[in-house]
């Protein structure tokens, strides 16, 4: 019989957490989860309905910068392996509030990264005996890149040149999980990802804000001109990823993930109501894309980011499954889904 490592996935219950966790706990039942996660407005524990009562699989609400719960929990249950997602994310909320960011995004995985040193090691690149092996990913964000203009893309040589307080929160944390490398020879893996996209993200984003007001009828807004460039993600493709950074990838370095999926947030709109229209088409006959409407852009708006991901497609095998185009439909028909779902309990 094999024994069960237990892991601590952080934010589990985000976005990508929520989509990582059940993914993972199928592909690797070698492992128990411990899920520890806040709670905050962004997360939802439905969307873990699916794992809720899988004996590998243990919730705990729970702030990754109280220090004393992070130790407790890596005695408790014997964390072999950290895979960090818990971070605030959302760009507009951290031009507000930044303090939070500097809060969650540094301090909590400070305190993740030297509970895990400190249960793993006895000493700089010394590891106990029993622990030899584990290992700390970190996910990242290819904000911490900074804007990209016409042309090239994010490599994980490219200089870090973060432009809003969200992204040098995320830069920072970056920064500590490399000296915990460098300095005391942990076993680490950082990986910068691109825009993703799928199943149960949070309203606030891009894609299901357009997708609720264009089924509630309202304006849907988009910043400037609207010609803002990202490389799009699907979630689980990501998942796949991380698994195999997690397993796979040499410690002390980063990979950039990507979808090599270019659009603009126009080109992003159109195909999503070009899809409701031909789901779910208007009352009056009329295309969702009236709807579009133009708003005041982004303080510090980046206006291309594009990823590079021959390092993780080379080194480690993997590739994304989706296409933009693959990827869209199943993301908009899961929205489509939710929303019939609410209409009928309401």
């Amino acid at each position: 019989m094999v024994e069960t490592k237990s892991i601590l996935v952080t934010g589990g219950a985000g976005f990508i957490g929520s989509n990582f966790i059940p993914y993972f706990l199928a592909a690797n039942p070698q492992y128990k989860i411990i899920n520890l996660d806040l709670l905050t407005y962004a997360a939802n524990l439905d969307y873990l309905a699916e794992v809720a009562n899988n004996s590998n699989y243990v919730f705990v609400k729970g702030d990754i910068c109280d220090a004393a719960l992070v130790t407790k929990l890596f005695a408790e249950h014997d964390i072999c392996g950290v895979i960090n997602f818990a971070a605030e994310s959302h760009v507009d909320n951290s031009i507000e509030r930044p303090e939070s960011f500097l809060r969650t995004n540094i301090m909590g995985a400070f305190n993740l990264i030297n509970a895990a040193y400190k249960h793993w090691m006895v000493g700089p690149f010394q590891y106990k005996d029993k622990y030899q092996g584990c290992r700390f990913h970190h996910i990242s964000t290819d904000e911490v890149y900074g804007s990209l203009g016409p042309t090239g893309l994010f490599t994980e040589g490219t200089a870090y040149a973060p432009n809003s307080p969200y992204s040098a929160s995320k830069a920072s944390s970056d920064f500590l999980i490399r000296a915990y490398h460098h300095t005391y020879g942990m076993n680490v893996t950082t990986s910068n990802c691109s825009n993703n996209y799928g199943p149960k993200q949070h309203s606030e984003k891009l894609i299901p804000t357009i997708i609720e007001k264009a089924m509630a009828g309202e304006n849907i807004p988009i910043y400037g001109d609207g010609n803002n460039i990202r490389d799009w993600l699907y979630v689980i493709d990501h998942c796949k990823a991380i698994d195999l950074i997690y397993h796979k990838g040499i410690a002390g370095q980063t990979y950039n993930v990507g979808g090599r999926n270019e659009k603009t947030n126009l080109e992003v709109v159109d195909a999503i109501l070009g899809l409701l229209d031909a789901a779910s088409p208007r009352s009056d006959g009329a295309s969702y894309k009236e709807q579009i409407t133009f708003v005041k852009d982004r303080a510090g708006h980046d206006r291309r980011y594009a990823i590079d991901a021959t390092k993780v497609e080379q080194d480690l095998g993997w590739a994304a499954e989706e296409n933009f185009a693959t990827g869209i439909e199943k993301t908009v028909n899961w929205y489509l889904k939710c929303i019939t779902k609410s209409l009928s309990l309401a």
